[in-house]
């Protein structure tokens, strides 16, 4: 089921070019914006850290995960949905990485589209019957090189790009701000202190199929 439209095409047509139309008219479902991140390079950030707008992410053809995350939300919104990003955050950030998928809805079930190298870490079909069912799909290959699984929390609600307009989508600057606004949102722990201590490591066949990533 898709939300009713709140982001207007008559409005994406003001604001994005032809060529950039051309493309959100042609990833009309979440399996195809998915496909499209796949297709397109990780951004590896090689000249700094970055965070591209969606039309940046056209024009350079690359993104790293929440840069993914932003266009799927995008091309999401140009479709019908509401644009929302889930951020999964890590229990250190000296050791692992937190994630940002874009979440959508179908059938009254949840989603996720997701730009990573990881192996495991991306698309989920909308088969979750709430957002802490998707984002502990996550949880078991959530974790670091010594088997640690990392995910502690995740947004208590997807945060709803359409508090923030339209600028997001063509800026020329990177989004930081965007990003602290993410990060600063509420969130909800995934583990009591009892379960934390009790988490087992992933074994060692594990760990070995955990380094398969692309590129």
């Amino acid at each position: 089921m898709k939300y009713n439209v709140i982001m207007k095409k008559a409005k994406f047509d003001t604001i994005l070019t032809k060529q950039e139309l051309a493309l959100l008219k042609k990833l009309n479902s979440p399996e195809k914006i998915q496909d499209w991140l796949e297709y397109i390079p990780f951004n590896t950030e090689e000249d700094g850290e970055t965070l591209y707008s969606p039309r940046i992410v056209m024009q350079h053809k690359k993104a790293h995960c929440m840069e993914g995350a932003l266009f799927a939300t995008l091309a999401l919104a140009y479709h019908g949905h509401k644009p929302l990003l889930l951020d999964l955050k890590v229990d250190s950030i000296e050791h692992d990485f937190d994630h940002v998928v874009a979440v959508f809805k179908k059938d009254n079930h949840w989603g996720a589209i997701s730009k990573t190298r990881h192996a495991v870490l991306r698309y989920r079909n909308p088969v979750y019957k709430n957002i802490r069912e998707l984002v502990m799909s996550y949880f078991h290959e959530y974790f670091i090189k010594d088997g640690k699984k990392t995910l502690r929390s995740y947004s208590t609600k997807p945060f709803n790009l359409l508090t923030l307009g339209y600028d997001w989508i063509t800026s020329a600057d990177d989004l930081f701000e965007l990003a602290e606004k993410l990060d600063k949102a509420p969130h909800t722990k995934i583990l009591t202190p009892q379960m934390e201590r009790g988490l087992r490591n992933a074994s060692k066949i594990e760990i070995e199929a955990g380094e398969i990533v692309e590129n």
